[in-house]
């Protein structure tokens, strides 16, 4: 398998459906259950942007994803960082609607 196995598309794939999950709308439901979906659509797009983040490549057999959990600025540097907000943080616009969709704004 592999050999089979093509680690940058597989990475392009987690790419596409964190764009999908983006792009998706949310059914015609109300209250709790309305919450519920809000919620699963965040921790889908979550786990799908981190995946399509990672640098992957073929080790011996052993699929090997690399996920650079630093902020962006750091990324290059190498330098290290105190933790603060992850994903989900201010600069993502919410799960199921754009910039300006959320209450107050």
């Amino acid at each position: 398998m592999a050999a089979e196995l093509d680690p940058e598309a597989m990475v392009a794939r987690f790419r596409e459906r964190a764009a999908a999950v983006r792009r998706r709308g949310l059914p015609p439901v109300e209250g709790a259950e309305r919450q519920r979906i809000l919620e699963q659509m965040q921790l889908d797009y979550m786990d799908f942007a981190m995946l399509g983040d990672a640098v992957a490549s073929l080790e011996d057999g052993v699929l090997v994803l690399k996920v650079d959990l630093r902020p962006p600025e750091l990324r290059a540097t190498g330098q290290e960082v105190d933790a603060g907000p992850g994903p989900g943080a201010a600069d993502d616009p919410p799960v199921g609607g754009t910039p300006g969709d959320g209450p107050g704004e």
